[in-house]
């Protein structure tokens, strides 16, 4: 059994979370990257494999803390919202959902963003489901 480096452990799941969700030009899917040096954020519609909107951290300017991630957040979300979009994928990258990560996605709910499931089931009608506790 091989023991997989932090770096592929992520790449592992990134591509695990990747092969379930996608964005359309409706709903985009929010790609989010976080290093030492910098925090990223696309809005990526797959289907015609563009970016309709980013947002970057500057290398110098800003802070790269989780005060820094929520104003990037913040940022990102209005500049989707200009563009008429409301609801977005998140797409964490394999990274954990805690911390700059969490922020950033808070900060882009503060503006108007809505995030959900890419591919939430619709609720089951009891009727046709043959389920006899519903009747």
């Amino acid at each position: 059994m091989s023991v997989l480096s932090r770096t592929e452990a992520r790449r592992h799941r990134h591509r695990r979370i990747r092969k379930k969700i996608s964005g359309t030009a409706d709903r985009p899917r929010m790609a989010l990257s976080v290093s030492r040096k910098r925090m990223t954020v696309q809005f990526i519609d797959d289907e015609r494999g563009e970016t309709i909107a980013a947002a970057t951290s500057a290398p110098d300017r800003e802070p790269k803390n989780v005060e820094g991630a929520r104003k990037l957040g913040e940022r990102a979300g209005i500049a989707i919202v200009e563009k008429g979009v409301r609801d977005v994928v998140v797409d964490r990258g394999g990274f954990k959902y805690h911390g700059r990560i969490k922020a950033i996605v808070e900060g882009a709910m503060a503006s108007g963003l809505r995030a959900g499931s890419a591919t939430a089931p619709e609720p089951a009608d009891p009727k046709t489901t043959g389920d006899k506790e519903a009747k």
